[in-house]
């Protein structure tokens, strides 16, 4: 387990419309030798793995490009991802889709295939899709299921795992204001990344290695993806108060004096920032997987304990080795996603013995059963057990 560190970020003043805040985060010195570019796909969903076998099949709806080394000087860029459309509609097939849809045929999704999630274009280029490689450490916690088939669960999850497992999550266009937030803010001179909040719950972190990089994929915020509270936040909240430390004026006689004033109120705010709103990213503990070693640079992905009393966040990151992050992006889970990562861990860490893990949670089986229903992972047990709790069996 470690930290997660913001580590050559600074907090700029945070700029609100409705109920988006979004704080800029500024460097003093751009990351030297990472470069990130934006890479629109094309598709709708992409099929990551064979297309017989499909490893995951998700939404796609832009993927990133980190350079390194030598090349990585070069000014940021966007480019159109084609020569991974497979299959791709021929010239006839597009016309005759684009007429049954002006028909008033549903809209036909567009395809492609990728190899991997993380895959190596070239010498010192990477290919990745931004949060998936987070999303799927995620819907692999624990995915192989029971190691011993104890006779709780059901044939299925002692055969396939969790297998289907399924998590929703919204697009950033989805979320009431965010479009207009993205159009409307300044992007500050330095910015490298922005610290998101909606309803001032912290939405997102994203960190990018230069300020063109930044400027290049800030539009691309509203592709992305956004948790379940984060929607809802959105729908219910009207406006965010907009927070600013008082200006200390009694004594100030001079420009210098009003400078030192307004930097001290600076101060204030960015110490309220780092020390109070970012905290529940900050001041939790992660478990970090390697995924890609880039010469100096190492991308990872990681997962929270999954504590169900605050706010958990995974997320992905591009690390240099004195650990200052030159890409960086979150993603906030549910309340009902905590759950089940919380029961996941607990069943993993007891071997999957329900009686073993509902007294590590302080309870007894009934207790563990009704958990894992509220948490929509009664499937993964047989089915005599559930009859035996829903006709009120003390020990199912």
């Amino acid at each position: 387990m470690t930290d997660l560190t913001l580590k050559g970020l600074e907090t700029g003043r945070a700029q609100v419309r409705g109920g988006v805040r979004m704080v800029p985060l500024l460097r003093r010195r751009p990351v030297e030798g990472l470069r990130l570019h934006p890479r629109l796909t094309g598709g709708d969903i992409a099929v990551v793995g064979s297309q017989r076998r499909p490893r995951y099949i998700g939404y796609v709806p832009h993927a990133y490009v980190a350079t390194w080394g030598g090349e990585a000087a070069s000014a940021a860029y966007g480019t159109w991802l084609s020569e991974v459309e497979r299959g791709a509609p021929s010239g006839a097939e597009a016309e005759r889709a684009a007429r049954e849809e002006a028909a008033g045929a549903p809209p036909r999704i567009k395809l492609f295939g990728l190899r991997r999630q993380v895959q190596r274009t070239d010498r010192t280029r990477l290919r990745f899709l931004p949060l998936h490689l987070a999303m799927e450490g995620y819907l692999s916690l624990h995915f192989g299921g029971p190691d011993i088939a104890w006779k709780e669960w059901s044939r299925t999850t002692l055969r396939r795992g969790l297998s289907p497992r399924e998590e929703d999550s919204y697009l950033g266009v989805q979320v009431r204001g965010l479009a207009e937030a993205l159009r409307t803010f300044e992007i500050v001179r330095g910015q490298c990344g922005v610290a998101l909040y909606v309803g001032d719950e912290l939405a997102s972190v994203v960190v990018t290695p230069h300020p063109e990089d930044y400027r290049a994929l800030h539009p691309t915020l509203v592709l992305d993806m956004f948790g379940e509270a984060i929607y809802r936040n959105a729908t219910f909240v009207a406006e965010s108060p907009h927070l600013h430390a008082p200006l200390r004026t009694r004594g100030v006689s001079d420009l210098a004096g009003l400078r030192a004033a307004l930097e001290e109120q600076r101060a204030s705010w960015r110490d309220f920032h780092d020390e109070t709103m970012l905290a529940p990213l900050t001041d939790a503990d992660y478990t970090l997987t390697p995924v890609y070693r880039m010469g100096e640079f190492r991308l990872d992905r990681f997962l929270p304990s999954f504590d169900p009393a605050r706010t958990n966040h995974i997320g992905e990151a591009i690390v240099r080795e004195d650990g200052e992050p030159g890409y960086l992006k979150t993603f906030v889970l549910s309340n009902a996603q905590t759950k089940r990562g919380h029961l996941l861990s607990k069943l993993a860490a007891a071997g999957w013995h329900l009686d073993a893990t509902a007294a590590s949670l302080a309870t007894d089986r009934r207790g563990l059963i009704t958990r894992m229903r509220s948490a929509g992972m009664e499937h993964l047990l047989r089915q005599d057990i559930l009859d035996r709790f829903w006709a009120g069996n003390p020990n199912p």
